[in-house]
């Protein structure tokens, strides 16, 4: 267990992701103007953590072992089907889970009786610009990782 954490790509991750999620509290918080604690193991918003991970993945590869290796090839590959996943199908069910919640709160004025369901969770996937700091973000932490460790 404990090679697992003096891996250093890996623990570059483990930062990338914290950072990412330190960030999108942050982020949050000047746009809300309040703090929403739960947003720290949340999906979803500014920066992608997911776009994050994999860039950074794909960088920290691409710097040990070479970006004409077959390691690198796969990282990329990785990176791209999640950020495409991101902003594509994760992005879509949220839309589709905002219009059922808004049904759902139309259907239940028309009742106004019997229990209310738990609203769907709306913010799955990113825009193209979360995604893009995500792996701007990404990328920078295992470049600055690589040559801190």
């Amino acid at each position: 267990m404990f090679k697992l954490l003096i891996n250093p790509l890996l623990l570059t991750i483990i930062i990338t992701i914290v950072l990412a999620q330190i960030i999108k509290l942050i982020v949050y918080y000047f746009i809300e103007h309040r703090w929403e604690w739960t947003r720290l193991l949340e999906t979803g918003g500014m920066p992608s953590s997911h776009s994050a991970t994999v860039a950074a993945l794909a960088m920290g590869v691409g710097l040990r072992e070479g970006y004409n290796s077959t390691f690198f090839a796969m990282a990329i590959v990785l990176a791209i089907v999640v950020m495409y996943d991101a902003t594509g199908i994760r992005r879509e069910a949220g839309f589709h889970a905002q219009l059922l919640n808004d049904l759902i709160r139309e259907l239940h004025e028309l009742r106004k009786m019997g229990p209310r369901p738990e609203p769907l969770k709306e913010l799955l996937g990113h825009t193209y610009l979360e995604v893009g700091v995500g792996a701007i973000l990404g990328g920078l932490i295992a470049w600055i990782c690589f040559w801190f460790f």
